[in-house]
This record gives structure tokens, sequence and C-alpha cells, in this order.
């Protein structure tokens, strides 16, 4: 999906959502064949006010923006495109264990300083009819997104669950800067392989012990979303924003989690 558009927006508020296109990969384990599927999608919220702008860089190339423009109007300009859309080359099949390169940052597009924090969920979904249904045999803890950079990336430990991770930059980022990268690969553990059902039948007098792998036909799902605030009154910004209580320097230039 490729898409740019202005058009006006309340103060005080950003929003871009952005879904990528679900690509169909196979993985061969032994001699059985099952589908994977990877999606991701990558948005921002809650940001405030004019002229700030955040963008999200994947392998130091821009996948997402949503900007204010120049002029304290209300409007705003996004693009995106697929996060994972190069991971695999034409044709490849996606290999379990294998860390793929995967690094993630953020830019500061607009025009005033800003702190940044990201939201990452993994998760497993099977879609049948159209509909999709979270899938809870696979834990998401299959899908392993390695982290860069945990000194100036502090994890929220009160906002972390199994399928989500929240990361708060520690630093002030100026305008038209990249924050240092916040991952490093993706791989899905090779123990999905290990996820089987074993059903016995007797067919013309013989016992025979059929193996279906769990994750024949289920979809790995990687969301991505950066939001940004700006650095004059940080604090009530983020409480206001994100609902996180944090301390900033009298400087504006380093953030705490309380």
């Amino acid at each position: 999906m490729n898409k740019r558009k202005r058009a006006a927006l309340p103060v005080g508020t950003l929003l871009l959502f952005i879904a990528a296109i679900a690509l169909l990969l196979t993985s061969t384990i032994g001699s059985a064949q099952a589908a994977l599927t990877y999606f991701s999608e990558v948005y921002t919220t809650k940001v405030d006010l004019y002229n700030i702008g955040v963008t999200l860089m994947e392998n130091g190339q821009t996948v997402a923006f949503r900007d204010y423009g120049n002029e304290a109007d209300g409007n705003w300009e996004e693009q995106g495109t697929v996060l994972l859309a190069n991971m695999l080359k034409e044709g490849e099949r996606l290999q379990l264990g294998r860390a793929y390169p995967e690094v993630l940052a953020v830019k500061n597009s607009g025009s005033i300083d800003e702190f940044v924090r990201v939201n990452i969920r993994k998760y497993w979904v099977t879609v049948k009819d159209g509909v999709e249904q979270k899938n809870l045999d696979l834990s998401p803890e299959l899908i392993k997104l390695e982290l860069d950079n945990e000194d100036k990336w502090v994890e929220d430990p009160a906002a972390a669950t199994t399928e989500r991770m929240v990361l708060y930059y520690t630093e002030a980022l100026p305008v038209g800067e990249v924050t240092v990268p916040f991952s490093k690969t993706l791989t899905i553990d090779g123990q999905v392989a290990k996820y089987v059902t074993k059903t016995t039948v007797k067919e013309n007098g013989k016992t025979i012990t059929r193996t279906t792998f769990d994750y024949n036909g289920v979809e790995f799902r990687l969301d991505v979303e950066a939001n940004a605030v700006q650095t004059h009154n940080a604090e009530d910004a983020i409480i206001s924003a994100w609902g996180r209580q944090v301390d900033v320097d009298k400087n504006d230039q380093r953030l705490g989690l309380r």
C-alpha cells in the first residue's frame, strides 16, 4: 500500500494507520509442507502540537511517516509502504530459525524536537472464511525480534505482556535526526516445527499415525507503532497522550520512567 494525502485534523491529534499487505510464504519441514504468512501494520497515534512529525525507518529506509505541514493549519501528510517487504528475495522461502535483518528506528520528521516511544506486538492468528481469530496455541515468544541499544531504548515493564512491549527512547530527538535502532533481527523460532498434533487411525487392519503441523495455515504478525510528543512540557504531554508518568530533566533532553 502506498498513499499520500492531506486532510484537516483537530489540534493535538495525529493519527496514522498503514495496513500492510499479507504475504504468503511456504516453509518445508522434513517431508511435510506448511504455509506461514507474515503481516505487519505500522501506525502512530497521539501526537501533540503543530509541526510535529514521526517516521518509522526499516533497514535504513522509510516505511511510514505522518507529519503536520509547515503551517499551523491542522493539515498533515502521510505515506507508507509495508514492513518486511524485502525480507525475502523473489522465490525465496522463509526459513525457520534464520535471523533476518530487521533494523528498526524512528526519525523526527517534524520541525520541533520530540520524545518518542514504540509499541511492538507479536502474535499468531488463524484466518478462516475471511474471519481472523487469534491463535493461542502458538506462543508470541516464538516470534523473536532481537532488540538493540537497550541502554537508550528502555522497556516499560508495566506495559509488558507475552505479545506486547513498549520501548521509550531516553533522549530528546532533534529535528531531522534518527534514533539508534531498537531492533536487529527477526526470527521465527524453529521450535514452531515441534508443535504437532498426532492422530491414530486404522486402515485395512493397520494402525496409521498421522502428524499435522499446528502452524499449517497460521499467520504470524508483527505490529510496530511509533509515537511522539513535543519536548516542551513533556511530562504533562506524555501523561496526557500515553498515560505514563515520566521524569524529564530541566533541559528537556532526557527522559526516565518512574
